[in-house]
């Protein structure tokens, strides 16, 4: 086998993810093992994160603070959008340091780098089926039945993956040659957190405040998911286009800067 260099390619670097499915799935599986390893609670941790915090924002939020959630029964209102967050976040912690965690095999072998910060999307969504459950028994218990908009679920988890791998990516990159890259994301995540609508509707933003926050990818899929899920009335159109072309850039963008920073990961890593 001769391996020629090559100019930087985003349908070459696709048709070389496609390639190496197979470790693709296995690192996927070696990293699920890994996270319920010799747990006490197992599976149950992907749902006590997002139940307490629910809890958290129901006292504070809900109950003293009165923040108005669309008609919609408050624990559901908040449990509905920290289930993508909380998909959202767990990927972009996870595909941000996953070079760096596996340093010993990049300097060994050849694959396509990019196998490696995508593998941790799959554990978030195992983690996010099970999260799931709670919130479908949540809106059985309250009475809540969604719609057929039900059936638009899958393009806003994929959206919130997207953008997960677009910023991790960028950072994956990052971290190989500054390590303390390692210590904003936690920063960037908190901060990422409260400027997304999850704990109040995107609705308490006056027009064009309301579409201008949909540079914040996040947004449109909080607030699309959580209309999809509990079949709210209004698609929030403009937020979620400024969302999407948000995604799209950052992803293109950081793809493109991951396969020219790819040659040297084995080298300074």
């Amino acid at each position: 086998m001769v391996i020629e260099g090559e100019d930087s390619s985003l349908v070459r670097d696709v048709r070389e993810v496609w390639r190496y499915r197979e470790l693709l799935s296995f690192l996927a599986w070696r990293d699920l093992k890994v996270r319920y390893k010799q747990t006490v609670l197992g599976a149950a941790w992907a749902v006590l994160q997002p139940v307490l915090t629910m809890v958290v924002f129901s006292i504070v939020f809900g109950h003293l603070a009165k923040i108005p959630s669309d008609g919609v029964p408050y624990p559901v209102f908040v449990y509905a959008a920290l289930l993508p967050w909380s998909l959202f976040a767990h990927a972009l912690t996870e595909s941000s340091q996953s070079l760096v965690a596996n340093r010993n095999l990049i300097t060994k072998v050849y694959f396509p780098r990019l196998v490696i910060p995508i593998a941790p999307l799959f554990v978030g969504l195992v983690d996010f089926a099970i999260a799931a459950v709670v919130l479908a028994g949540m809106m059985a218990w309250y009475g809540i039945v969604p719609g057929v908009a039900i059936v638009c679920v899958p393009a806003f988890v994929l959206l919130g993956l997207l953008t997960a791998l677009a910023v991790g990516v960028w950072l994956a990159a990052l971290n190989v040659q500054y390590r303390d890259v390692r210590y904003v994301v936690p920063f960037l995540t908190q901060l990422w957190f409260f400027a997304t609508p999850v704990a109040y509707p995107s609705a308490l933003l006056p027009e064009p405040w309301r579409s201008v926050s949909g540079l914040n990818p996040m947004a449109g899929v909080v607030e699309g998911f959580r209309w999809a899920v509990l079949d709210r009335p209004g698609l929030p159109g403009p937020l979620l286009i400024v969302s999407v072309i948000s995604v799209l850039a950052l992803l293109l963008a950081g793809l493109r800067y991951f396969s020219r920073m790819e040659r040297a990961f084995a080298d300074v890593i």
